[in-house]
């Protein structure tokens, strides 16, 4: 007997086309997608219009759109894409069509099905977040060398919690680990002062498309 074939949608908030703003490919004009939805209510937010609303899209009109672009690197986010079930073919049917695809997620959710060929940069959230107690740590022993782990700073107490966090995984050894600073929030300078102070092995980064565009949705 043939089963009928159920068509994969998503809830998408936004897709465009701007320059990656974080993480590996910073600098590097890059599609968007943007998924509705996120468990999280994490204070220092700045995609909560993601939350809710979106527009439903079967999964070949998605890809039809990066298609048009005609961009090589696709970064899906959020919200928090992976309480979406359908990100998951979402991911692979990219990877599948040749795109280089990394995913922007809380780490609050499992990432152990995500299609390898994905670049996951993967968010632990800090005391400051008013979330922390909602990462899923299991998480941290499904990264590889591939993947990165990132930590937004918002005052020395979350620097304080990051540093302890990277001893007690031994996550310079897992992964590249990322931190930035809130935006508004603290200076990019004091956060390189410590960091240089510590001889932390980590990564600075600042928001690029913030320092280009500020809080402008869709950039």
């Amino acid at each position: 007997m043939n089963h009928p074939v159920v068509p994969i949608t998503l809830r998408i908030s936004e897709m465009f086309y701007s320059i990656q703003g974080e993480a590996r490919f910073a600098g590097v004009p890059t599609v968007f997608i943007r998924l509705t939805g996120c468990p999280l209510r994490c204070r220092c937010c700045d995609t909560t219009y993601a939350f809710t609303g979106g527009e439903h899209l079967l999964l070949q009109d998605i890809m039809a759109r990066v298609s048009n672009y005609g961009c090589q690197y696709v970064t899906v986010t959020g919200g928090e894409p992976l309480a979406q079930k359908n990100c998951l073919p979402l991911l692979s049917q990219l990877c599948d069509a040749g795109y280089c695809v990394s995913l922007e997620t809380s780490g609050a959710l499992d990432i152990s099905a995500v299609d390898s060929r994905v670049l996951r940069v993967m968010d632990l959230k800090t005391p400051a977040s008013g979330e922390s107690d909602r990462n899923l740590y299991d998480n941290i022993q499904r990264l590889g060398c591939r993947d990165q782990l990132k930590f937004v700073i918002c005052d020395r107490q979350d620097y304080e919690w990051a540093k302890a966090v990277i001893s007690q995984y031994g996550l310079v050894e897992r992964c590249e680990i990322l931190m930035l600073p809130s935006y508004q929030q603290l200076e990019a300078g004091q956060l390189a002062d410590w960091i240089l102070q510590d001889s932390l092995p980590v990564r600075l980064q600042i928001q690029l498309h913030k320092s280009l565009w500020g809080d402008v949705a869709g950039r």
